[in-house]
């Protein structure tokens, strides 16, 4: 199968090709050739790729070149905003430049992302602020709302992403006033959304796309029709991302929050001409009641609610308390209505709380065959919450039919995510400024004479899909199934790394079961002696809140007046965390610990010595007891199949080689895994679930375990003075 962008990538990839010569550190290897070759006949002739690459193999530039060389619109999304940012900041740049291509780019993220300007004025003159540090943040954000071209928020150093600001300060699909808003031709979102429009590149992440795909029947209408190439990095997240989106959910913060916007608005710019006070209190009390019939809630639950109702609530309770929601909704429209012309923030609080009237009359209906139900009760609030099982479904009638295009007739009602927009054709950008764009564009007054919309491509569209885990089958199925891609291609790639030399695999036998309450001390004591040895520079990952305080906390007092640092997630902002944990070697200074949970089991990455063990509580099985994951399971043994080998184990071993994967990042890196639970070495799975691991060398006892920490540690020392030296 050969084809001109075949040689092209070919010699791009070539020893002394264009790639070498242009890049210092670049140096050929097989599995990135290999790959890059499959994305650029996917390319060519259109179809379906899954990619699973193995930590090292260099997956970026194996799908970005092909991409880039092939002349295509390329849509390009991967799991996080700080992922884009990486690809839209140094990947793309490089290799831009290194190919010499002139491509537009442009990073588009969702609202959230960026200032809204109006809303900033509004928190300017709100007396409310909830203290005075916000108030301090504030003034740091009008200072540089001043000077910024974008608006992205990540442009600003020391906002938290968890600062209460944010929502003030930014908009979101709900209480955005599109065209009617005064600030509209200077929007940040606006002007990002033209950028992307004009673009030959679009960095996207997978929540904005589905997102977007959740409220317009089009997908992405305006941009996904004129892009013939899509690639999904990090697609092992995809499934759950979709999920997530596809349902539907009500909360009773979502109801707060209208009510709040509702007050504010209605007294400021119609007082007196409805009981706004009134109206907004009996909104509030609706949803305070919603939320007291979950009862007193120490922390988060998940009630099901496979029957009319959820588990422990009365049925008649919670019909009526779903109907006075929707009854305080019906008066708070008919209070809106009566002063919607007067400006646009009345218009579009009418349209929320319709969708919320809608989506309380769609919980007291049953629940869809091919969904799940669930309640999210907390402390302070609840959502109900409905989500297909996967999406299979979605994928296959929605995004995989329209390869090629859709023809012209087939149109839709739902109008594009930026029909209150002006669509402007972005200026052409060369490598050296593909960060920039015309900024005559930002504030330019809408002329239907300049609106370019992009052109529909009718050739097959291509669709690669990759990531380092994928699952541990030939076919790839716990990725391919629930994404709706079983008869995609596949491709597998392993690493380059030289597991068995750089890295070390224990497992200690004599520990208790993962059930048993000694089990998190035990974890703790382990990995405290490990820490002694290897003087810090450890990582532990635990795969619950509960564990990860249990073992943050004997950590602490065991390693209290080492010197060594014990880091808790929660403690302090993810940020902060991994920038401490990186610095944790630096001369003068001991190693750092971070215990953590969740995020950190993937996207953190500490390549050389600031990380050189690994330790995980027990094996990262899925909650029995999740509603969907009971849904999921429940569907496969109707289907006759077995749940925990086709579903349980599947997921296990994808979030442990992800948690795994955080230990060799580079091909210099030595370290040691330690996985702290025996059913490894002791069950059929367990052996399957090493199986998927990379071959690292086996430490059978704890002996092992201590000569290579003894190892490692003298390994830095050696190092550390020859540095010094």
């Amino acid at each position: 199968m050969t084809h001109p962008l075949r040689d092209l990538v070919q010699e791009a990839f070539a020893p002394l090709g264009v790639l070498a010569r242009a890049t210092d550190h670049f140096s050929p290897r097989q599995g990135q050739t290999d790959m890059a070759l499959a994305v650029a006949d996917v390319v060519a002739h259109g179809g379906s790729l899954v990619v699973e690459a193995g930590t090292g193999v260099g997956k970026t530039f194996a799908y970005l070149v092909p991409a880039l060389l092939s002349g295509e619109r390329v849509l390009l999304s991967t799991a996080t905003k700080a992922l884009q940012d990486q690809l839209f900041a140094r990947d793309l740049p490089r290799l831009v430049q290194a190919l010499n291509l002139p491509v537009r780019l442009a990073l588009l993220k969702g609202r959230s992302s960026y200032l809204c300007t109006h809303r900033l004025e509004m928190a300017r003159r709100d007396t409310s602020m909830p203290d005075r540090h916000t108030t301090h943040l504030l003034s740091r954000v009008e200072t540089w709302s001043l000077s910024t071209r974008t608006g992205d928020l990540a442009e600003l150093p020391g906002l938290d992403e968890r600062s209460p600001l944010i929502p003030l300060i930014t908009s979101n699909r709900e209480n955005c006033l599109g065209s009617q808003c005064p600030k509209f031709k200077t929007c940040h979102v606006n002007a990002a959304r033209r950028e992307a429009l004009g673009a030959d590149v679009v960095v996207i992440n997978h929540h904005l796309f589905f997102a977007d795909m959740a409220v317009r029947e089009t997908g992405m209408a305006e941009l996904l029709p004129s892009v013939r190439v899509v690639i999904f990095d990090e697609a092992h997240q995809l499934n759950e991302t979709g999920v997530n989106f596809l349902g539907h959910q009500l909360g009773t913060a979502q109801l707060l929050d209208v009510t709040r916007d509702m007050l504010a608005t209605g007294l400021q710019l119609a007082r007196g001409l409805a009981d706004w006070q009134g109206v907004c209190a009996g909104l509030e009390r609706a949803a305070r009641e919603l939320r007291l019939i979950g009862g007193k809630r120490p922390g988060a639950v998940k009630l099901r609610w496979t029957q009319e109702a959820p588990e422990g609530i009365h049925l008649g309770v919670w019909e009526q308390s779903l109907q006075d929601v929707g009854a305080a909704c019906v008066q708070a429209l008919q209070a809106l209505d009566t002063v919607s012309e007067i400006a646009p923030d009345f218009m579009r609080l009418h349209d929320r709380v319709g969708e919320i009237a809608q989506r309380v009359d769609a919980f007291l209906n049953p629940c869809a065959p091919d969904a799940v139900r669930w309640v999210d009760v907390s402390a302070s609030q609840m959502r109900l919450m409905q989500a297909p099982l996967d999406i299979a479904q979605t994928v296959r009638e929605r995004l995989m039919k329209q390869s090629p295009l859709a023809s012209p007739e087939d149109t839709s009602d739902a109008p594009p995510p930026w029909h209150d927009e002006p669509l402007l054709q972005e200026t052409f950008a060369t490598q050296d400024d593909s960060h920039e764009h015309d900024h005559r564009l930002d504030g330019a007054p809408f002329d239907s004479a300049m609106v370019i919309r992009p052109v529909e491509d009718t050739r097959p569209r291509s669709w690669v899909f990759t990531s380092a885990t994928l699952g541990d089958d030939p076919r790839l199925r716990w990725f391919t199934e629930p994404c709706g891609l079983e008869s995609a291609t596949i491709l597998r790639v392993s690493s380059p790394f030289d597991y068995p030399t750089q890295a070390g695999l224990y497992v200690p036998r004599d520990i208790v079961r993962p059930n048993d309450p000694a089990h998190s001390a035990q974890v703790a004591a382990i990995a405290s002696d490990a820490v002694r040895r290897l003087g810090g520079r450890t990582l532990v990952l635990t795969t619950t809140l509960r564990a990860l305080r249990a073992i943050g906390d004997v950590m602490k007092q065991q390693l209290d007046g080492t010197g060594i640092e014990v880091l808790v997630q929660g403690e302090w902002p993810k940020r902060h965390l991994m920038e401490r944990f990186r610095e944790g070697t630096k001369a003068g200074e001991s190693g750092c610990v971070l215990v953590a949970s969740a995020t950190f089991w993937e996207g953190f990455d500490v390549p050389g010595d600031a990380l050189q063990l690994v330790i995980i509580d027990k094996l990262p099985f899925p909650p029995p007891h999740d509603p969907l994951v009971e849904a999921r399971s429940k569907r496969l043994e109707a289907q006759g199949r077995s749940s925990f080998n086709e579903y349980f184990v599947p997921e296990a071993v994808v979030a442990l080689k992800q948690g795994a994967g955080r230990l060799i990042r580079t091909e210099s890196d030595q370290g040691i895994l330690v996985l702290c639970d025996n059913r490894l070495v002791t069950t059929g799975y367990g052996r399957r679930l090493i199986a998927a691991l990379p071959p690292m060398r086996p430490l059978q006892s704890h002996d092992d375990l201590a000569q290579a920490l003894e190892a490692l540690s003298q390994d830095l020392i050696a190092k550390t003075s020859t540095t010094t030296f």
